[in-house]
């Protein structure tokens, strides 16, 4: 018995039954492609009425989709800077409201991460010598002195080559009365051992101190020159003829100061005081003219 969609025809020529197939039924692996007029293809090049064939190149994307406008995604500038921003901020923040805490109390205990430190890498000190004194220091004179001090050349304006220092000075000078300078014979004393002459050295000016607390540079004018020079090769000692400077104009002042006189009468009043509480009813003390 033979199907619905197959005849079964006589041959003229044999006698030998046939079937004739119908048409294949479509798949779903194998979609059916039609083909009909079409808009020229930009991507192949092909014309109107082209139909796609058996190793044709295919583009996937539709006619819609081919003859749009291809949109290329731009990213937009900044974002490294935004993110840096953003985390210079953020650290900022975090700065800002960990010292705001220390400076209100809320972490007495917290330690600022940022504080300043100091490091001393300095070596011990050496003990060069040990010298026995027997001076009385007298008097002290305390001193002030402005040093202003120009060096300039002839005939070249001072903006471009000129030195001018304004150096606020205070220093101190001592007077002192040597005992160790006592020679035989200086000290007489009566038999009764009330009364008692003695002879002193004259007194002597020590060496002028600087107070560096109290002295500084009130003024400094340097030239274009004299900056550039700076720039290449500083000097450390630029100061130190300053300082020179100031202890010599000290040191002249408390020799007109009288210094001395006031020494001879401190070490007088001493030496009475002392000697009389030893019992001494009578006490001279003498010095060299001056």
């Amino acid at each position: 018995m033979a199907r619905n969609d197959e005849t079964v025809t006589p041959d003229d020529s044999d006698d030998v039954p046939t079937q004739r197939r119908g048409p294949d039924p479509k798949t779903s692996e194998y979609p059916a492609i039609t083909s009909g007029p079409d808009d020229d293809e930009p991507a192949t090049g092909k014309s109107k009425g082209w139909s796609p064939k058996i190793g044709d190149p295919v583009d996937p994307r539709g006619r819609n989709e081919r003859d749009a406008p291809i949109v290329v995604p731009v990213k937009a500038g900044g974002g490294a800077m935004r993110g840096l921003f953003w985390l210079v901020a953020t650290i900022g923040l975090i700065v800002a409201l960990v010292l705001g805490a220390k400076t209100i109390g809320l972490f007495p205990d917290l330690k600022n991460p940022f504080a300043k430190e100091q490091t001393d890498r300095s070596g011990p000190a050496l003990l060069k010598s040990v010298q026995d004194l027997s001076q009385y220091v007298a008097a002290e004179g305390n001193f002030e002195v402005i040093v202003d001090v120009q060096k300039d050349r002839k005939y070249i304006p001072d903006f471009l080559l000129n030195e001018r220092i304004l150096f606020v000075a205070a220093g101190s000078v001592e007077v002192y009365v040597d005992f160790a300078g006592i020679g035989q014979g200086a000290v007489k004393e009566s038999d009764d051992r009330r009364t008692v002459e003695i002879t002193l050295p004259a007194p002597q000016l020590r060496p002028v101190r600087i107070n560096n607390d109290r002295s500084y540079v009130y003024q400094e004018d340097r030239g274009l020159f004299n900056r550039l020079a700076d720039a290449f090769k500083s000097d450390p000692n630029r100061l130190q003829e300053v300082y020179k400077l100031a202890e010599e104009k000290i040191g002249t002042a408390a020799k007109e100061a009288g210094l001395s006189k006031r020494a001879e009468e401190n070490t007088r009043k001493m030496l009475q005081q002392f000697l009389g509480a030893l019992g001494y009813t009578s006490v001279t003390v003498n010095f060299p003219a001056s």
